[in-house]
This record gives structure tokens, C-alpha cells and sequence, in this order.
């Protein structure tokens, strides 16, 4: 019941642990428990390793479906824009003067990601970094 709230609202975790009325630590706990557990269970079917068949098959949908010959994946990047977070420092402004964290995705053929890369600094904006699921 926390963690839903805590998704399907923009309070802060103070606010919410005090409609629960939990103490911060606790709410936290709670919720990095709870995400920790959706993930672990979730992951391996959503986003697996990927496996050398898969990676094979990958040219052959671009090819077949999109008419894109030799390709192997697709992506790309969004800047999501944040509130100037206090001691931040240099971490977070981007090249277009704004704070923001990087998501980064790479889909294949058939609309999936087999990897991401979320969170990176703003100002990293040209990382080439994916994370693939490798807790299997």
C-alpha cells in the first residue's frame, strides 16, 4: 500500500510517511524493499540476458519487419528534466543549461530493450553506457 502511493503520487517521503504515519527510515525501507523484489522477480522475464540466439535473431526482425539490413539494435536518449537538487554541484546541468538525468534505451526489433541505462549525470550526455540484466 505504501509503494503504490509512493508511485502514483508526488509526495515527498516525509509527507507520506506521515499520512502512514511510519517514520521516514521505515516508509524508505519499505519502498526500496518492495522495488527491490518487483525487479528481481520481474526483470528475468522483461528484460534477460541476453542470450547469443537472441542476439543473432536481432538482425533478421530488423531486416524482415523494418527493411533495415545489418542492423543490430536501435537507440536512443531522453534528458528528463529535474529541480535543481541543493549541493549538486556540477553533476546534473546539461548542455542545454538545465538539470536533468539521462534515460537511454536499446530496443531491438520487436519493440523490447534489452537494455537500459537510467540515471546518468546530465551533463554526461553523450554516454554510450548500457546496463543489461544480469541478476539470473
Amino acid at each position: 500500500m505504501h509503494n503504490c502511493s509512493f508511485l502514483s503520487t508526488s509526495m515527498s517521503y516525509a509527507a507520506l510517511a506521515d499520512s502512514f504515519r511510519l517514520g521516514i527510515s521505515t516508509l524508505h525501507y519499505v519502498i526500496r524493499e518492495v522495488f527491490e523484489a518487483i525487479w528481481k522477480i520481474l526483470a528475468p522475464f522483461h528484460m534477460p540476458v541476453p542470450t547469443r540466439e537472441m542476439l543473432l535473431a536481432t538482425p533478421y526482425e530488423f531486416y524482415s519487419k523494418w527493411n533495415f539490413p545489418n542492423c543490430v539494435g536501435s537507440s536512443d536518449r531522453k534528458h528528463i528534466r529535474l529541480k535543481c537538487l541543493s549541493k549538486s554541484g556540477t553533476k546534473y546541468p546539461n548542455y542545454k543549461h538545465y538539470h536533468s538525468i539521462v534515460l537511454q534505451g536499446f530496443a531491438d526489433g520487436q519493440y523490447r530493450f534489452p537494455a537500459i541505462d537510467v540515471g546518468t549525470h546530465g551533463q554526461q550526455s553523450s554516454s554510450c553506457r548500457v546496463k543489461t540484466n544480469t541478476n539470473q
